[in-house]
C-alpha cells in the first residue's frame, strides 16, 4: 500500500487504501476489487489520428508506451442500421483481432504486466477472455495458463491452444472457475479481466471511439450486455472522465441486458431481493452467465449514476435477437445478442425514443458461439 498524500495516478480499494500502480497487486487488503484514480480524458487535440487503434488516445491510457503490446485493437466499425423504425447505431466489437471486445482490456493489462516484468500469467474465463490473454501472451513472449468451464464452446478453446496457451478445463459453473483460478493465483501473476483494474482502462476506449464518431459528443443511450459488467464500468469511467474534461454536458444513458437466470446485475438495480431467484440453468449467453459479479456494487451505481437501466432476457428472445441481427447482416455470438434483445425490450416499452441517438454494443461474432 502507499499513502494517501500521493498526487500521482493510484489505484484504491473499497476501504479506501490506495497502492502503487507499479505494484504487483490485483485486489485489495480488504478483498475487494481496486480501481484507478482518474485520469484525464481525451482532449480532440491529444488524440493520434494517424494511430488506427485504441492506442491514440495514449494519454488516456496510464501504460508505458515503450511497453505496448499491440494487434490493432480498437477502432471499430458503428454503422447505422433501421431496426424496428428506428435508426440504431452497432458497435461492431468482432472487428477486434480475437473477435471481441475484451482484446481492448488485454491489449492494456498485458502491457501494463509486461512493464512489470512479468513472464507467466494466469486467466480465468468462459472463453473470449482467456482466447485474448492467449493471443496478446503470444505476442508478448509470455507463458499463459488458461482456466476455462468444461461447458466452453470447442471454438473458443481451440484459438486460446493455437495461440500456445496452457488450457486447463475446470468442472463447473463460471464462478467455480474463478474461484480455482484465485486459488492459482497464489503461484502464478494473476492477469484477470475481470478483476484486474487496468483490464477496465483498455475497455474505457469503447467509449471514446464513440464520443470522437459522435463529432465529440456523447450518444444518448448506450445498450449492452453485462456478465461481470466490465463494459458498463468502462463506458462509466470514460464518460466520467470527458465530462471531468468538459468534452460532454451529460452521461449517456446505460441500458443493460442479462441473460433471465444469470441476471444478478438486473435483480439489484431493480431492488429484486437475490434470495428469490430460481435455481440457474445453463444459458446460451455463455459469456455472460456470472452469478456473482466482483464489482457488483460498483456496476450498479454506474447504471444508476447515468439514470440507466437494467433487464433480464429470456433464452427465447436471445436466440430470436440472434436471428434478427444475422437478418441485417450482422453475425454475433448469442452473448452479444442480448444486448439486441434488451434494445426490443427498451423500444417495445419506449424507454428509447426515436430522437434519440442509441448505439447498441455488439461484443463478439458468431463464429466462436454459433447456434
Amino acid at each position: 500500500m502507499i499513502s494517501a498524500q500521493t498526487d500521482a495516478p493510484y489505484l484504491y480499494d473499497r476501504s479506501g487504501n490506495r497502492y502503487d500502480v507499479a505494484g504487483p497487486d490485483w485486489r485489495g487488503v480488504d478483498g475487494s476489487p481496486l480501481m484507478l484514480s482518474p485520469v484525464t480524458g481525451p482532449a480532440p487535440d491529444r488524440i493520434d489520428t494517424a494511430e488506427r487503434s485504441l492506442w491514440r488516445y495514449q494519454p488516456s491510457i496510464p501504460v508505458d508506451p515503450r511497453h505496448r503490446i499491440s494487434l490493432g485493437e480498437g477502432f471499430t466499425p458503428m454503422p447505422a442500421l433501421d431496426w424496428r423504425g428506428h435508426r440504431i447505431h452497432f458497435k461492431l466489437e468482432w472487428f477486434n483481432p480475437t473477435s471481441s471486445f475484451k482484446d481492448r482490456g488485454v491489449s492494456v493489462m498485458m502491457s501494463h504486466l509486461r512493464s512489470l516484468g512479468a513472464a507467466r500469467v494466469l486467466e480465468d474465463s468462459s472463453g473470449n477472455g482467456g482466447t485474448s490473454v492467449a493471443a496478446y501472451s503470444a505476442a508478448a513472449g509470455i507463458s499463459a495458463k488458461i482456466l476455462v468451464p468444461q461447458s466452453t464452446s470447442p471454438a473458443k478453446v481451440m484459438q486460446s491452444r493455437a495461440f500456445g496457451a496452457q488450457i486447463e478445463l475446470v468442472e463447473g459453473t463460471r464462478d467455480a472457475v474463478g474461484d480455482e483460478a484465485i486459488r492459482q493465483s497464489e503461484r502464478i501473476p494473476y492477469a484477470s479481466h475481470n478483476w484486474h483494474p487496468l483490464f477496465l482502462q483498455g475497455v474505457k476506449t469503447i467509449a471514446y471511439e464513440m464520443w470522437e464518431t459522435f463529432g465529440h459528443a456523447a450518444p444518448d443511450t448506450i445498450v449492452l450486455v453485462a456478465g461481470a459488467g466490465s463494459l458498463v464500468l468502462g463506458c462509466d469511467i470514460a464518460f466520467t472522465e470527458l465530462l471531468a474534461a468538459g468534452m460532454i454536458d451529460r452521461r449517456p444513458r446505460l441500458l443493460v441486458g442479462q441473460p433471465e437466470h444469470w441476471a444478478t446485475i438486473a435483480d439489484t438495480v431493480n431492488g429484486r431481493d437475490l434470495a428469490d431467484r430460481a435455481a440457474r440453468t445453463p444459458t446460451i449467453a455463455e459469456g455472460a452467465s456470472i452469478a456473482h459479479p466482483v464489482r457488483l456494487p460498483e456496476v450498479v451505481a454506474a447504471v444508476r449514476r447515468s439514470n440507466g437501466g437494467a433487464v433480464a432476457v429470456t433464452e427465447t428472445e436471445i436466440r430470436s435477437a440472434v436471428r434478427e441481427l444475422a437478418a441485417r447482416g450482422l453475425y454475433a455470438e448469442p452473448t452479444s445478442a442480448v444486448a439486441a434483445a434488451a434494445l426490443n425490450h427498451y423500444l417495445a416499452t419506449g424507454v428509447i425514443a426515436a430522437r434519440e441517438t442509441t448505439v447498441v454494443i455488439l461484443t463478439g461474432s458468431g463464429l466462436k458461439s454459433a447456434l
